[in-house]
């Protein structure tokens, strides 16, 4: 699909005028180089750009060969992260951030005590490692290593899914995510939470998608936001989410850590786009709190705690049918 190497024309690194801000991005996108994939390059960069999203990551199955088939696709409204879906025997995940035509080797499983080496292949080039939908319903797309040394977790995948983006399989990831997040702050390095679409047909790009807080639209600065677990996840482009803690004369944001002081706590969701939905706090001891937002779906909703009561507070959007609409990383409080 890319031609011969002299043909081949790799996208750019960073979108150049695009500074600090949130940007709305798909991190798990195929095109027909997989298997089950339906859509072109071109048809792929067109739905991102209909689903309003800021970047894209290509991650083929075991190969780079569309890498060079992006340089003309993105653009100044489109960052393309080049990145591949390693697909193993006992799970998938994903590298992103690779060089151009750069494959992660694939042929191993848990037995094989290979996969920390593989890992150690793309950290050395500055990507990311993200275990890919850990509880996909069908033989090795369930994931069977541990979270030890990925970077993040993939929770809500968007594939499986009929008339929204969420099943049983997304609920059991954020209730794994969830339950080992308090253990892993307590020990310094939590994993963040990340949601992508895993498009192989058309109408899924984009559904969900990973929201990150990053210095520039560029690789490098939007993996470090995702690293950093300045992210939250949205169903579509059409929710709107900001979630902040505040502690005397001190606010903090997604992914931040808030030096109470030992003051007291105000955590602050704002949503729109989710009529009659549910918010719920989560911290180390569960759901902490809920609240229902207005019926036309955009609303503001807080909630007191304190750094005594809770080590972290993350929160959770649903609908009424009890999907998810959105999901936020934790703010951590000390």
């Amino acid at each position: 699909m890319t031609g011969t190497v002299a043909e081949a024309e790799f996208p750019p690194r960073r979108v150049v005028g695009r500074g600090l801000g949130w940007y709305r991005g798909d991190c798990h996108v195929h095109s027909q180089r997989s298997q089950g994939g339906e859509l072109t390059p071109e048809q792929l960069a067109s739905a991102a750009r209909e689903a309003g999203l800021d970047f894209i990551a290509i991650t083929e199955h075991n190969t780079a060969d569309t890498h060079g088939a992006w340089g003309s696709l993105a653009g100044d409204d489109l960052l393309v992260v080049l990145g591949q879906e390693i697909v193993t025997e006992t799970g998938h995940w994903l590298a992103l951030g690779l060089e151009p035509g750069h494959v992660i080797d694939w042929r191993y499983g848990l037995r094989d005590g290979l996969i920390d080496r593989a890992l150690d292949h793309v950290h050395q080039v500055g990507g990311l490692c993200v275990a890919a939908h850990p509880h996909a319903p069908y033989p090795s797309g369930a994931f069977m290593y541990p979270f030890q040394g990925f970077d993040a977790v993939e929770v809500w995948n968007g594939r499986w899914s009929s008339d929204l983006p969420w099943n049983a399989d997304n609920e059991a990831a954020v209730a794994e995510w969830g339950r080992g997040l308090a253990a892993e702050i307590h020990h310094g390095r939590w994993r963040p939470a990340i949601g992508n679409s895993d498009v192989h047909l058309r109408g899924q790009t984009g559904s969900p998608q990973t929201v990150v807080l990053a210095e520039e639209l560029g690789t490098d600065a939007v993996l470090a936001g995702i690293r950093a677990g300045h992210t939250w996840i949205a169903e579509s482009g059409a929710i709107r989410l900001s979630f902040t803690a505040y502690a005397a004369d001190r606010s903090v944001g997604i992914g931040e850590q808030l030096d109470t002081g030992g003051a007291p706590v105000v955590a602050r969701v704002k949503v729109a786009g989710v009529p009659s939905g549910t918010v719920s706090f989560h911290t180390d001891r569960g759901v902490a709190h809920r609240d229902v937002f207005p019926c036309n779906g955009t609303g503001r909703i807080e909630w007191h705690t304190s750094a005594k009561k809770a080590m972290f507070v993350r929160v959770e959007v649903r609908h009424p049918t009890g999907h998810m609409a959105a999901m936020t990383n934790p703010i951590i409080m000390i």
